[in-house]
């Protein structure tokens, strides 16, 4: 049996599977993040509600922020996790902490196309890299690195990368964010606090369609809902925005990484807004990278629809038994 977690800012899944090429799922839970001490905890009331004790072979966790020697700080949460202290909390023999997009991209290779929305078919090349980008609660970016005919998937902390405007709608924002932040990266843009800052940047006077108070945990929805819906003007305009700093900097990573296998977009907001990342703005400035045009218009990109797909790519980690 294989133990796999994905821990977020906002929640942590945790799944007991089969140990399968597609780790096939035996029991999932979610948990809120801040309402315990430590993974420990979770780890905890998990193993406690089986009704029968797992033989667990191998367990991996996908956590969000950077990994040394085995030891994360989290980047939104204010938990330091040991690797070592969770095997030994669990009587594990080995247990491994992952990068939460670097596991999310172990998945990438078992994902179903039903779990797939095509935005730029491109012509695949099976033997190159391809590269994963992610907005929900912060920005996550990670590349698979083709190395001896398979992925491995490499970690980054891309997100918190400066935020680089195109258009002077853009450079607006960048001083916005500037002056209220002293220093604006990519996540200050491209998550759910991010679609909160472009929409306090473009309605200065407040939101009729969205209220007096426009907060990081209930406004992405309610601003995202008020676009769709043609609501508001002003909405419409910062999803539009959001969506087209989306689609440049996964352009970005495109190129970075040579993402000649294609470029998967996961997190939780894509799913969300699929009209809007469909409508143009995206995949326009996707493909807007002169002289590199060319290349970016044969790269294949989709959206991941599978919302645990961190999950499933930590538990095919632990059944590769990879560190």
């Amino acid at each position: 049996m294989l133990l796999a977690g994905d821990i977020g800012a906002t929640k942590t899944l945790l799944g007991l599977f089969k140990d399968r090429p597609r780790p096939e799922p035996v029991d999932l839970r979610a948990y809120t993040t801040l309402a315990y001490v430590s993974l420990e905890a979770i780890l905890a009331e998990f193993l406690a509600a089986q009704p029968v004790m797992p033989l667990v072979t191998a367990a991996s966790f996908g956590v969000a922020g950077p990994i040394i020697e085995q030891v994360a700080e989290l980047t939104n949460v204010p938990w330091r996790v040991d690797a070592a202290a969770v095997a030994r909390s669990i009587g594990l023999g080995r247990v491994t902490l992952l990068n939460d997009l670097q596991a999310m991209a172990y998945s990438v290779p078992v994902l179903q196309p039903s779990e797939l929305v095509v935005l730029q078919e491109g012509t695949r090349v099976p033997s190159g890299n391809a590269a994963l980008i992610a907005a929900g609660t912060g920005l996550g970016e990670a590349l698979l690195h083709q190395v001896a005919g398979r992925f491995v998937p490499s970690p980054t902390e891309g997100g918190h990368a400066d935020f680089a405007p195109r258009t002077p709608r853009e450079v607006g924002l960048l001083e916005w964010l500037i002056a209220r932040h002293g220093r604006a990266d990519y996540e200050r843009v491209l998550s759910g606090p991010g679609l909160v800052n472009v929409h306090a940047y473009l309605h200065p006077d407040g939101c009729a369609a969205c209220g007096p108070s426009v907060d990081a945990v209930t406004g992405p929805a309610a601003i995202s809902r008020a676009a769709l819906e043609g609501r508001c003007a002003r909405c419409v305009e910062t999803l539009d925005l959001f969506v087209a700093v989306y689609g440049a900097e996964a352009g970005n990573l495109a190129l970075r990484s040579v993402a000649t296998a294609g470029v998967f977009v996961g997190g939780g907001i894509a799913p969300k807004i699929l009209p809007a990342m469909r409508a143009g703005a995206f995949m326009g400035a996707f493909l807007d990278k002169a002289p590199m045009a060319e290349f970016s218009a044969r790269v294949p990109v989709a959206i991941i629809l599978n919302d645990r797909a961190g999950l499933l790519g930590a538990a095919v980690h632990a059944g590769q038994g990879v560190n």
